[in-house]
């Protein structure tokens, strides 16, 4: 017999972590705010074209050299297209790229493609949809584990999303993380990761209430999360482990993507537990509330 982690024994002492760590993050939200790349606040995009593979951290070296701090260079397609991301509505721009590039010398040539201005208007449009894409995605989450499980399984999950994302954001406004659409890519990913976390503990927990009759539902949640241990820190480990290749490997483009799902995957694991789960604890979950509705004389007659 396994051994059973008595989880929910520290689970005032995690709730009170929680409150604090999601105050810390509100805060940070509202007083430092979220650092928006130029996906969001506009700016100049420019489009180079190599003759052979583009070497994006010496093209980003080449530009802090001459004042450029603010440069993104993203690979764009192919690796010899490279696109540039600057601040600033300035039409000479692409042709002061250029010219930099092409002073700093070396051995790749390279052709201006074009040059474009995204203007804030755009921007603002862009942040507007992402925050409605997250809102629409907790509202789908809560509706569907109401009909698939319970409706007290449904506001523990989004009460762990919501938690999740706040810290998760906050962090990233704490750091002063630019945040541009591979930040949110990663940010709703990490809704989807921390909710396919929480649904696992939630079917064992559901599956356990016909197993063991006799236990508490404190019991029942520590036995649950016990037998999944350890496919939930294999999940996690895994997933660390690709992201911080990521991370260290993957460059610029890639590090505050990775950065942001790593963050999302620890936060994520530690929330399933301590915050779904308890959740059902404060909302009274018992085994009659997941036996389904008797069905009603009249719907009887009507099917017959």
């Amino acid at each position: 017999m396994r051994k059973i982690i008595p989880f929910m024994a520290i689970r005032n002492l995690a709730f009170a972590i929680t409150v604090l760590l999601t105050v810390v993050g509100i805060i940070a939200l509202i007083g430092k705010g979220l650092n928006f790349g130029l996906d969001f606040t506009g700016g100049t995009l420019i489009e180079l074209k190599y003759q052979q593979a583009a070497d994006l951290e010496r093209i980003k070296a080449e530009l802090s050299a001459e004042g450029f701090n603010d440069a993104v260079v993203q690979s764009f397609g192919a690796t010899t297209d490279v696109l540039v991301r600057l601040p600033g509505d300035d039409p000479q721009l692409g042709n002061r790229i250029a010219a930099v590039l092409h002073k700093a010398g070396g051995d790749s040539r390279f052709e201006l493609v074009r040059v474009e201005f995204v203007g804030p208007q755009v921007g603002k449009e862009l942040r507007d949809q992402g925050g409605l894409a997250m809102l629409l995605a907790l509202g789908g989450i809560l509706l569907y584990l109401a009909f698939r499980f319970q409706w007290k399984f449904g506001l523990g999950a989004v009460a762990s999303l919501f938690h999740d994302t706040v810290l998760t954001l906050g962090i990233l406004a704490f750091f002063g993380v630019p945040f541009d659409l591979t930040v949110l890519a990663a940010v709703l990913a990490m809704i989807g990761y921390s909710l396919n976390d929480t649904i696992i503990i939630y079917d064992r927990i559901r599956e356990n209430f016909r197993v063991l009759r006799t236990a508490s539902l404190i019991e029942n949640i520590d036995t649950s999360v016990t037998q999944t241990l350890l496919r939930t820190l294999a999940t996690s480990f895994s997933t660390a482990l690709a992201l911080i290749a990521l991370l260290v490997f993957g460059g610029d483009t890639l590090a505050n993507f990775a950065l942001t799902l790593l963050i999302g995957v620890v936060v994520g694991t530690y929330s399933s537990v301590y915050i779904g789960a308890t959740v059902l604890i404060w909302l009274k979950l018992t085994s009659e509330d997941l036996i389904p509705p008797p069905v009603k004389e009249h719907e009887v007659e009507e099917m017959v």
